[in-house]
Parts: structure tokens; sequence; C-alpha cells
């Protein structure tokens, strides 16, 4: 008998090195293999040299075109059990014709994060306003992104703020939303033994993707508001910046004399992170879960973050570290962390328990299949229960099959 086949359409290929979003996409891709699914991935985006080879992973790599219809027929041959979304974009370019030309598969959209609460929190941020609903309700990016998750099946949300978020400010029906945060193996007792020790461990860390605008904001605070402070405390200590995508914004801030280290790209983010004392993400904005954070905690790497940063990420329980807003208290936090090792080791710890409860990958998955077979038993009457998701298809289908048609002759011409 053949396998069940899952079509991912991602807006970009994996780079799990590169992005949190990459290891996302790595991470549902192997829980979709290990629940017996056949994986095939197509992206309409320019391959990269940072790719994941994702046939050594046995998945099927197609490149697929926007505005063609040789998607139809690819689709209409494949007729996948599941399409699967990555970001709400790729549902807006592709939604319609999968309804059209396979429409029993389970549609289901892979958030990421919410880009409308990242977008509307970074120009409040540019802004100099604060950060309110009403200007989440007046954006257009969220009416386009809560239209997608209407019109599919099934939704991922990656964070407990997000899932309230839509809840209680969008009014969707929990029915169509699902939290499915980061998928990692269990921190055992003989992981944690492997970590490099305190006294092992030198010097503050920085990582992220630096076409990500809330990593070059956070880099930039270091550099003008915290770095200086901790320094003058700690004259030996160093910060090392990594990141994929390095601007040049980002490589005139490096400093030796100041210990303010641009190190660019690396190669196995872990190792890196692993081998330092301390993260610093003084994040202003964003959303989601940030994968730097849960990073620093699978490799025993206590952190100093904001409100933004830890925001949906623990469910609860002690920060692996410190979480704090006022930036002067930041660099102060940062170094009591850094000289403090009974401090460091109950952060650590507390790393290990937020992991281990609330990101196992075991029990996600289990939970994660339960709610597939769930839904494709009754996925009829869930569809007839969605009635906004099924007028937004309505309307949707005829706009956007209309304007896709007239693209796909214009490029013709």
């Amino acid at each position: 008998m053949s396998k069940p086949t899952v079509f991912i359409i991602g807006y970009v290929w994996v780079e799990p090195n590169s992005s949190a979003a990459g290891s996302r996409m790595l991470q549902l891709i192997e829980l979709f293999t290990q629940l017996n699914y056949k994986v095939i991935f197509g992206s309409p985006a320019q391959k990269t040299t940072q790719k994941q080879d994702l046939t050594l992973l046995n998945v099927e790599e197609v490149s697929i075109v926007l505005n063609h219809s040789s998607f139809d027929a690819y689709i209409k041959e494949l007729q996948p059990q599941i399409v699967l979304f990555d970001r709400f974009m790729m549902e807006e370019q592709f939604g319609w014709r999968v309804f059209e030309n396979s429409p029993n598969s389970l549609r289901i959209l892979d958030t990421e994060d919410l880009h409308c609460l990242r977008k509307t929190r970074t120009e409040a941020v540019k802004k100099g306003l604060a950060f309110t609903t009403d200007l989440l309700l007046q954006s257009e990016l969220a009416k386009r992104e809560i239209a997608t998750i209407l019109r599919c099946d099934l939704s991922l949300i990656i964070s407990s703020f997000e899932m309230d978020l839509l809840q209680s400010v969008f009014k969707i029906d929990p029915s169509i939303l699902y939290q499915l945060p980061f998928l990692f193996p269990t921190i055992t007792e003989e992981d944690q033994l492997k970590w490099p020790s305190f006294e092992e461990r030198k010097q503050f860390v920085f990582i992220g993707n630096f076409l990500h605008a809330p990593n070059v904001d956070a880099v930039l605070v270091l550099k003008s508001q915290i770095w200086s402070k901790i320094k003058r405390q700690l004259p030996e200590a160093e910060l090392h910046i990594y990141g994929a995508y390095t601007t040049q914004q980002i490589q005139q801030l490096h400093n030796k004399k100041e210990g303010f280290i641009i190190k660019g790209h690396a190669p196995v983010a872990i190792e890196v992170v692993g081998q330092a004392r301390v993260l610093l993400a003084p994040l202003r904005f964003g959303a989601g879960i940030k994968g730097k954070l849960t990073e620093a905690m699978i490799c025993g790497t206590p952190s100093v973050t904001t409100s933004i940063g830890a925001e949906g990420m623990s469910a609860g329980l002690a920060w692996s570290g410190v979480v704090e807003d006022n930036f002067d208290l930041f660099a102060k936090e940062a170094v009591k962390l850094y000289t403090n090792k009974n401090s460091w080791q109950i952060s650590q710890k507390n790393g290990v328990k937020i992991i281990n409860q609330y990101y196992t990958k075991e029990s996600l998955t289990a939970l994660f299949s339960d709610h597939l077979d769930s839904l494709f038993q009754n996925l009829e009457s869930h569809r007839i229960q969605n009635f906004l998701g099924n007028l937004l298809q309505h309307h949707s289908l005829k706009s956007a099959k209309y304007m896709s048609k007239w693209i796909e002759e214009k490029n013709k011409l």
C-alpha cells in the first residue's frame, strides 16, 4: 500500500542553519516522515547555496512556477492527502489552485509566526508608538493573513500568545487553529553532562538571520545602549555576533578593541551558542517563538532577553535567565548572570524544564497525529462549520483566479 502524501509549498527553500523558520520547516518535514507520509517539497523561490538537500531525507524536491497553469496539472495528478502552505503568502498564490484541482486535500497553513503582528510592532517602534491591538486590527497585512487562516482547514500556530491573540482579538474559531511549537528531543542527563561547564564557557553571544529586521535592530541596540555598560564591568569579555546574510550595516559595527566582534554566518549555530556563557537578545519587536532562545536552552546557555523575546515561549515556567525591558537593567542582569555561577546554573536548569515540558517532540507528534486523524474522519462537517472560510474561499477563488490567469496571459506576450 502506498504512503499518503504531504505536499509542502515553501516560501523559500529550507535553510535550517540560516533561520528559525528553516529549522521549523525541517522539523515539520521530519514529523510527517515519522508519521509515514511521503513528503514532497516545492517552491517557486530561487535555490541558494545554503539550502538543505532534502533528497538526503528521502524528500522529493520540485520547482513550481507562480501564476502558471502547470501547477494545476501537477496538483491534479498528485492529489495529495495534505497540502501545507509555508506562510500565508503561499496560500494566497496557490490556495485557490489547490481548492479547484485537489479539493479533497487537507489544507494546512504553517504561519511560522503571525506576520501581521511582527510588522505592526515594527512600524510602531519606528514611529515611537505604543503597540495596541487597534493598530493590529487596522493593518492591511492582518486582513490578508487572517483571511488565509480562515480559508484553510487548519492553521499551525507556534506560540501560546498568538493562539490567545487570534481568538480574543480576531475572534477565530479555535477548531481551525492548532498550537504546534518547535519540536525538540528530550534533554537527558547524559546530554547535560556533555555541555561545557560554567568555567569552560566564555563570552556573550548573539545569533540571528540579518534579513530579519528584529535581529538587525537588536544588534544596533546592543551596540548603542547595552554593550558599553557590560564592557565597563567586564573588561575582558567579548560579544560575538553570528548570523546569516550579514549586511554592511552590521559588519561596520565590528570593533575588536571594544570586544564587539562580528563573526558572520555560523555553519553549525548550536555549536557557537553552546560555547558561550550567556546569550543576549534585546528584541524590541517580533513575533512567534525565537529560535535563538530555544537554541540556547537546548545547549545549556542561559539568556537575557526582553518580554517580546520570551513571549509565548515558556508556558509560565521560570525563564532560562532573565527577562528585562529596561536596557540599563538589562546590562546589569547580563553581568550578574555572567559572573554568578549559582544563578547561571539555576537558569540552565530552567531551560531544560521549558524544553522538556513544552517542546517535547515525542508527545507533540503523537497529539498532532491524533488531531489529523480526527480531521480526516470529519473533514466534510469541519468545512461546513467554517462558514466564514467558505465565504472567503468563494470570493477569493473568483478574484485570485482571474488575476492570476491575467498575469499568466500577460507573461506570454
